[in-house]
């Protein structure tokens, strides 16, 4: 068993990074400025780790896809204040509040599992959630 988890491993190591749309880079500039209008509110789903690179992840706000994410990207959505939840490969959802004026940070955590990977989503403080961000480059986002 641990031969073929080994096995597996080297392989998707050998696949390289999945492929997804890169956002234009004025906007990831604006959207790394972590500025909102007042009467707004602002997402970023973001997924700053290589561990598994080779899968691209949808994500969906409030049940419609806003992008796909790879290794060292995220989504950026700016949303009515209010209640919203991000899912994310249709497995594990996170809702949050949303309050005028505010940033909510969403880390994509890639899970590896026997049979393909998943992923968890956490909420974090401002100071991580912006490091995260910065640390990666804006997605193309719907």
């Amino acid at each position: 068993m641990n031969k073929l988890f080994a096995a597996t491993l080297v392989a998707m190591s050998l696949v390289g990074c999945a492929s997804v749309p890169q956002g234009d880079p004025q906007q990831d500039v604006a959207a790394k400025r972590f500025i909102v209008a007042p009467d707004k509110a602002a997402v970023y789903v973001y997924r700053n780790e290589t561990m598994g690179a080779a899968i691209a992840m949808d994500v969906a706000l409030d049940g419609s896809v806003i992008g796909t994410t790879g290794a060292h990207t995220y989504l950026y959505k700016e949303v009515a204040p209010g209640k919203h939840t991000v899912m994310s490969q249709g497995q594990d959802k996170v809702d949050f509040d949303a309050a005028p004026g505010s940033l909510t940070f969403v880390w994509q955590e890639v899970k590896m599992g026997m049979m393909a990977a998943g992923s968890k989503l956490h909420i974090v403080d401002a100071a991580e959630g912006k490091k995260g961000v910065a640390d990666s480059s804006l997605a193309a986002t719907k």
